[in-house]
């Protein structure tokens, strides 16, 4: 499988380098897609963008964590384009502040988050939530990152995979990431 990870850097807020991005994606897809060819685009952005995108395609005109565009393309073409992750730095910035994790480590969740949600994975049920949030949990526990949902794991835990490596930044129906 070739994978093919295009970074758009429209966000002046400091980001994790492409091979972090490109690693948590990869370890997502892991046991999906599997022989298959892969195309995701990932856009990091800032507030004013995030607040449009989600007002404009989620009747929610305020910035949120992440969305996702899965690939609306015949699946008959066989081209590789899974969809779209579009992450708003600021935000993943400020939660993670707000939730005592560390900055890696969200920005981890955020991209394998929204890698699911192109896969199709959702949480509007709580059923599809509960298998969503185990399947994030096992693809963090591989990276070395500790559970996203339990409080005790958050503060004070090393991201040991993770190179930490945060980068200045030149200045169809999305999923969003809204924990329950």
């Amino acid at each position: 499988m070739t994978l093919i990870v295009d970074i758009q850097r429209a966000s002046a807020e400091p980001a994790p380098d492409e091979d972090d991005i490109t690693s948590w994606i990869e370890a997502a897809l892991a046991g999906h897609r599997e022989g298959q060819d892969t195309e995701i685009s990932v856009r990091l952005v800032d507030r004013e963008e995030m607040t449009e995108l989600n007002g404009q395609y989620r009747d929610k005109p305020r910035p949120t964590n992440v969305l996702s565009f899965p690939s609306d393309l015949p699946p008959e073409l066989g081209l590789p384009l899974l969809g779209d992750i579009v992450i708003c730095a600021p935000v993943v910035a400020d939660e993670a502040a707000e939730q005592g994790k560390p900055l890696a480590a969200h920005w981890a969740h955020m991209t394998v988050h929204g890698t699911l949600h192109l896969l199709g994975y959702d949480h509007i049920e709580d059923d599809e939530a509960e298998a969503m949030e185990a399947l994030e949990t096992r693809v963090l526990a591989a990276l070395d990152i500790p559970c996203p949902y339990t409080a005790d794991t958050q503060a004070n835990k090393p991201a040991d995979a993770l190179t930490n490596t945060l980068t200045e930044a030149p200045a169809n129906t999305p999923k969003e990431h809204n924990p329950r």
